[in-house]
């Protein structure tokens, strides 16, 4: 720039200095409106927040977008969770999902390590980071969901307790609008919002499947639990290398490194068998409770299953009416429960809530799972097992053979063997996975 023009700008600017003044001038206004210009561009979008006299326009998702996805100095407290582990698991996505909504971290909640829930004094609160790693899941989370500790609280502002509605009045529309409310304006000043009543798994829920399944791929189990797991599928896989070995797969000299297992959740304990039943009065449908007997026809009948194969059964032995669980089992389908497995030493020394965990993950790492579709323990087995299919390209199982099928034994399918079963990715709510609810989509 020569000094005339630079002159010229000075006019302009209403300026009278010397070419030198000028130029510095002018330079500083030239680095003024750069730094301007990159810090309105972090901001561009619609709404808007006031800072002292500045006004910046927002994008309504700039709370997700901001320190790592969510505020980390504003929380959301809620009751503990509790029930069996699949419905624990639910009630704390269905948090994570509240909190990610309100654009807070989530408090780390308290498990029920029991399987008691009318007794408070019985629950045995169990922390989160007890059964999965925290860290992880925050580190697998990130930009999405958020936990935070306790420990990270302040005393700025103080707690808003926030009490959701129950009864047939408080809609999910109405609940909604409770927590659009809640996400901005006075409540939104206090650090803590703490949700008062109902467990979590009885919210209303707003969130489609894809993001519960988000969430549930963060949850991974801490060490400890996880080495159980592994001894309890090693100690099922070396059996059934040795099976293997005395059969014809030895002969034909095939590999015997990789020895494949089904895992069968079998729902016909006192108590299921109980639900199932007014289930289907109250529902009139009559494919959810199944006996062990169809249960063995149904899966015999699978399609393309070798003829000699190792079967775990995952069943809680306590609440059977029928000790012969392992009876009754033909044409090469070779039962173990955890007794004759030798691994009940390993269950007995947990409480409930890890030894559905152990069971969870051994049942998940199965080469074939075969489940009840209303049972949510068996819903969530194969709404994660549908995601690694996905991973692979895969959108539909139906008249293809895909690595780790599924299938509900409680619904025939093809030659009179269990329905094939992949998750419906696309359903706007959990409620086709939730408990007391069908889900099939081959």
């Amino acid at each position: 720039m020569d000094l005339s023009s630079t002159c010229k700008l000075s006019r302009l600017f209403g300026c009278f200095f010397t070419p030198l003044t000028c130029k510095c001038c002018l330079a500083l206004v030239t680095i003024a409106l750069f730094f301007r210009a990159i810090f309105l561009h972090s901001f561009s979008g619609y709404g808007v927040i006031k800072s002292n006299n500045l006004r910046l326009i927002l994008s309504p998702s700039l709370h997700l977008e901001s320190h790592e996805g969510i505020r980390g100095d504003k929380f959301l407290e809620v009751p503990q969770i509790v029930w069996g582990l699949n419905n624990q698991k639910i009630a704390f996505a269905r948090a994570c999902l509240t909190a990610r909504m309100l654009n807070r971290t989530l408090l780390m909640p308290r498990l029920s390590a029991s399987l008691f829930y009318k007794e408070i004094d019985l629950l045995h609160p169990i922390s989160f980071d007890q059964i999965f790693q925290y860290e992880r899941f925050n580190s697998l989370c990130n930009r999405f969901v958020r936990l935070g500790r306790y420990s990270d609280l302040g005393n700025q502002t103080g707690k808003y307790d926030l009490r959701k509605g129950s009864g047939r009045k408080w809609t999910v529309e109405r609940d909604l609008e409770q927590l659009e409310q809640s996400s901005r304006g006075p409540i939104d000043k206090y650090q803590v919002i703490s949700i008062a009543g109902k467990n979590p798994f009885l919210w209303h829920d707003h969130w489609p499947v894809k993001d519960y399944a988000r969430v549930f791929e963060c949850l991974v189990l801490v060490d400890e639990i996880a080495k159980e797991a592994d001894k309890v599928v090693s100690k099922i896989r070396r059996i059934g290398r040795k099976l293997r070995s005395k059969t014809n797969f030895g002969a034909e000299g095939s590999s015997l490194s990789h020895a494949p297992y089904v895992a069968i959740h079998m729902r016909v304990e006192i108590d299921w068998m109980i639900h199932c039943k007014k289930l289907e009065q109250r529902s009139r449908i009559s494919q959810i409770c199944s006996s062990k007997q169809e249960i063995i026809e149904r899966v015999r009948n699978i399609v393309g299953l070798e003829s000699t194969a190792i079967v775990y059964l995952a069943v809680a032995e306590s609440l059977l009416n029928d000790s012969s669980i392992l009876d009754g089992w033909k044409r090469g389908l070779v039962p173990f429960e955890k007794k004759k497995l030798g691994v009940d030493g390993i269950y007995k020394k947990h409480s409930y809530l890890i030894q559905s965990a152990i069971d969870y993950e051994v049942c998940s790492r199965a080469d074939i799972f075969v489940g009840n579709s209303f049972s949510t323990f068996s819903s969530l087995i194969v709404l994660e097992r549908t995601q690694r299919v996905i991973r692979m390209g895969i959108t539909s199982s139906c008249g293809i053979d895909v690595r780790w099928p599924s299938y509900a034994y409680n619904i025939p399918g093809e030659s009179n063997g269990p329905q094939k079963w992949m998750t419906n990715m696309s359903d706007s709510n959990l409620k086709a996975i939730s408990y007391g609810s069908n889900a099939i989509s081959c």
